[in-house]
């Protein structure tokens, strides 16, 4: 049986830089409110010429760098979005077109909002074991502003733009030790989106399908959530909590990620936060966390890390790996 293990990460971020001053003067806010509710205080926009598999070109071939392999190398293709180009194809069709890919193996998206990058690891994961892939490409990937009311601030102070990636090839031993997912639609109109091709596409066409949101429900459910993976992930291993090295959480609020590395009782210097630089970037906000970090050094070969995500859906979920 094969396992999988990371040989390579790469991100990305559009150039535009939106920052708490310049929200300030687009709705009724201010700076110290964002950054003291959110820890929040710069985000990434994608410029207008800019789609979603734009933003996840740059971040896999930057993985494919690191990982020193071709894309002809690869024999599928995961991406993680919410905001693809077009209905469809998807995002990974045109990213397997771009990367010079033809007659290649599966490419094809996953939809798990902010938890894509999870399920996307767990769906690629599940190739390796069965022995159908050898290398993989899995890319969380999104250009979130542009399903966003930018007079709503509820919602606009949140989200940004921006891709992240990691190459997988097949291993003897696992790197990804476990992946855990769950849903529950119940809480779907807690954090959606309320239009689409089947429903109020007149909202659609008017260019008013944006996010929605009922922030302190959600916030409640995802600290619980949070925690709960972290102890299914610890007790399926048979871990305890001074065996995590590191904790990658979705970066979607500093209070949410404070909750969790308290559940796990590490110290935030344990934790990787970029939610203060990018915001809620989405099924990217892991991958582009999980770069930084092995870019600059904190995440070395041989430690292991959890990571977690919690979106609409509500979806949430974990991945346990050795890097």
């Amino acid at each position: 049986m094969n396992y999988a293990r990371v040989i390579g990460t790469g991100s990305y971020l559009p150039q535009k830089i939106l920052t708490n001053t310049e929200l300030v003067e687009m709705v009724d806010t201010t700076e110290e409110w964002i950054e003291s509710r959110t820890g929040i205080r710069e985000r990434r926009i994608a410029a207008s010429d800019e789609r979603t598999s734009d933003l996840a070109e740059h971040a896999s071939r930057r993985a494919l760098d690191i990982a020193g392999i071709t894309p002809q190398e690869l024999d599928l293709i995961v991406v993680a979005t919410t905001t693809p180009d077009h209905v469809f194809p998807s995002v990974a069709c045109l990213l397997q077109d771009r990367l010079g890919i033809h007659n290649g193996g599966p490419a094809f998206d996953v939809q798990a909002v902010c938890a894509g990058f999870v399920y996307a690891i767990d769906v690629a994961n599940r190739f390796f074991r069965t022995g159908a892939s050898q290398k993989a490409l899995v890319v969380g990937a999104e250009t979130f502003s542009r399903i966003i009311n930018w007079t709503d601030r509820n919602t606009c102070i949140l989200f940004g733009d921006g891709a992240g990636a990691v190459v997988l090839e097949a291993a003897p031993e696992p790197g990804i030790i476990s992946t855990h997912l769950h849903a529950d639609g119940k809480y779907h109109e807690l954090l959606n989106v309320p239009a689409g091709v089947s429903a109020n596409y007149e909202q659609v066409l008017k260019g008013e399908a944006y996010t929605q949101m009922q922030g302190s429900e959600v916030f409640k459910w995802a600290v619980k959530a949070l925690g709960d993976i972290v102890d299914e992930t610890l007790a399926a291993n048979n871990l305890g909590k001074s065996d995590i090295d590191w904790l990658i959480p979705h970066q979607a609020n500093i209070r949410i990620i404070n909750a969790t590395a308290k559940k796990l009782s590490m110290a935030m210097d344990q934790v990787i936060v970029t939610v203060d630089r990018h915001g809620n970037t989405s099924a990217a906000s892991i991958p582009l966390a999980f770069d930084e970090a092995v870019r600059d050094g904190r995440i070395q070969r041989g430690q292991t890390v959890i990571m977690e995500g919690f979106g609409g859906g509500f979806t949430w979920g974990s991945i346990l790996l050795k890097y």
